[in-house]
């Protein structure tokens, strides 16, 4: 008697955030025009001494929070999927801080993702941001120049789609992403001007 042949499973894959060597994260354009170029132009423009005190990124945060997220592991799994893509680096689940009635939401419930980003990844993701994410908004007039008050940026996109590794992950499902950018600026004219000068395409 002929024995039946197994048929293949398919393997699960997980979508993993893609490593770079140091060695090629520090060629990236955008670190090497701040250190370069831009570091001593804004220390000329905004009449700074030393050049420790000139503007520059702290961190980088992404946030993704949908209330379709709540009690569905698999847009939970979407989300944070898309965002390790987009970034480059592992996100992580978040969970509401407070109960909602109307939304059926309990304090602790996973309702969204979000990664934060320091250093050679968080420059890449500026440079993405900016020269792929930013341009391909649709009827794009820029960005607002309004800052928080304490150097900080928060700028909110109304679909991920705009990068490609998102559109690539989820097809046409497409969610908002919130963006918060923070620098070492003491106030809101410095860091807009680094943020300038880094490209960010500040509407006239």
């Amino acid at each position: 008697m002929e024995k039946k042949q197994k048929t293949p499973v398919a393997k699960k894959t997980k979508v993993v955030a893609k490593t770079t060597s140091v060695a090629s994260l520090e060629k990236l354009r955008m670190i090497t025009f701040y250190r370069d170029t831009l570091r001593g132009q804004l220390k000329d423009q905004l009449g700074l001494k030393n050049v420790m005190q000139v503007p520059r990124l702290e961190k980088i945060v992404l946030n993704v929070g949908v209330k379709e997220a709540v009690g569905d592991n698999k847009i939970l799994t979407l989300i944070s999927d898309v965002l390790t893509a987009i970034s480059g680096q592992q996100s992580r689940k978040t969970a509401a801080r407070k109960s909602i009635a109307g939304f059926k939401i309990r304090t602790g419930m996973k309702i969204g993702s979000c990664v934060t980003l320091r250093g050679d990844r968080m420059y890449a993701f500026f440079d993405k941001l900016v020269n792929i994410g930013l341009p391909k908004v649709r009827d794009f007039q820029g960005v607002s120049v309004k800052l928080d008050g304490r150097g900080n940026y928060n700028l909110g996109i109304k679909e991920w789609s705009i990068f490609p590794e998102a559109e690539a992950i989820a097809g046409d499902k497409s969610y908002g992403l919130n963006i918060t950018i923070q620098t070492s600026a003491l106030n809101d004219e410095h860091a807009r001007a680094l943020l300038k000068g880094l490209g960010m395409p500040f509407r006239k």
